[in-house]
């Protein structure tokens, strides 16, 4: 299993770019970063930083959208960035929650989040497509250039477009029996549409907190530095909610219930611990939804997972215990969890 770090682009970019270094060191594969510029600083200039800086790491979103940027744009941008650092980007994309809801917009619809991922691919491929139109490429693509396009999704049919189109599917929480449910999903849809099933990567990701022992002062302190993600998640599945009515059996009930408190939300403390807007959140979904305790509870998730079909886990690291989490990660939980899987 393959094992990301997500970060926030707050500044200094710098300490940023430190972080995904000493990540890299520590057997990180993936790089990851939120992409919302009102909330953040701008990705795309980071992820140069960090490509030149280190050697093997794969880079990119988590997620970037279909609106932010125009398409030829965001292909421009990753297209650059291969030819500069080689094959070492991927790009998650979806409909968008922060990034447009903070810009006064909604987020997009799944025929134009559609449209936005067969168009990136093509044009940052070096391929012709049509941009709205218009026919268009990239004429200075190299050839051999590859853009990954792995779609983060919660909803029945954002599920089923991941598994018809996409290269790789982001689940947003590492629940075992949620994880489950989706990627059966993703993979039913994908053979449905003649695709091989287990060519769509899966990654799940979601807070890591390492903690030194399971006492309950120290599980409490995690839990309360990863509550925020329960609140983060709640967005997406209020969503759904709104979409599918309360109790559909098109989206788990596992998924739905604990949002029933929830009273809207503020953006100025997305994605950061603290977050008064998560004390609807409770105990079970920050255990079911996140990685909390020591490294062999977290090894033993991870194993259940993969079990699952999960080929990455990428740690979110929005919390007070950032470097610890990469060099815990490094030193007990990677070396678990890179090793092949017993039967």
């Amino acid at each position: 299993m393959d094992i990301g770090l997500v970060l926030q682009t707050d500044p200094p970019a710098q300490l940023l770019v430190e972080r995904m270094k000493r990540a890299e060191q520590a057997g990180f594969t993936h790089g990851w970063t939120f992409d919302s510029c009102v909330l953040w600083q701008e990705p795309f200039v980071i992820y140069s930083r960090i490509l030149a800086e280190t050697r093997r790491l794969t880079v990119g979103p988590m997620v970037t959208n279909p609106a932010t940027r125009t398409w030829e744009v965001t292909a421009s941008l990753f297209a650059t960035l291969a030819d500069m650092y080689g094959n070492r980007l991927v790009c998650g994309i979806g409909r968008g929650d922060s990034a447009m809801r903070v810009a006064g917009r909604s987020p997009a619809t799944l025929t134009r989040l559609s449209q936005a991922m067969h168009a990136i691919k093509e044009l940052a491929e070096g391929r012709e497509t049509e941009v709205d139109g218009t026919a268009m490429r990239l004429p200075w693509v190299r050839p051999g250039a590859e853009l990954p396009i792995w779609m983060g999704a919660y909803g029945p049919k954002a599920l089923a477009l991941t598994g018809r189109q996409a290269d790789g599917f982001i689940l947003q929480l590492a629940d075992p029996y949620l994880t489950e449910w989706m990627v059966k999903a993703v993979r039913s849809a994908a053979a449905e549409a003649g695709r091989d099933p287990d060519a769509v990567t899966i990654c799940v990701a979601a807070p890591a907190y390492v903690t030194a022992d399971d006492s309950p002062a120290a599980l409490a302190h995690a839990r309360e530095q990863c509550r925020w993600f329960g609140g983060m998640v709640g967005n997406h599945v209020a969503d759904l909610v709104s979409r599918y009515g309360e109790h559909s059996s098109m989206v788990p009930e596992a998924l739905t219930d604990y949002i029933k408190e929830r009273h809207g939300y503020d953006y100025s403390h997305h994605g950061r611990a603290g977050n008064p807007d998560t004390a609807f959140v409770p105990d079970e979904i920050v255990d079911r939804f996140c990685l909390i305790g020591p490294a062999a509870t977290q090894i033993a998730r991870l194993e259940q997972l993969r079990s699952l079909g999960v080929d990455q886990f990428a740690v979110y690291a929005m919390h007070d215990a950032v470097e610890q989490t990469i060099d815990a990660y490094g030193s007990s939980v990677i070396p678990a969890v890179s090793a092949p899987a017993t039967a």
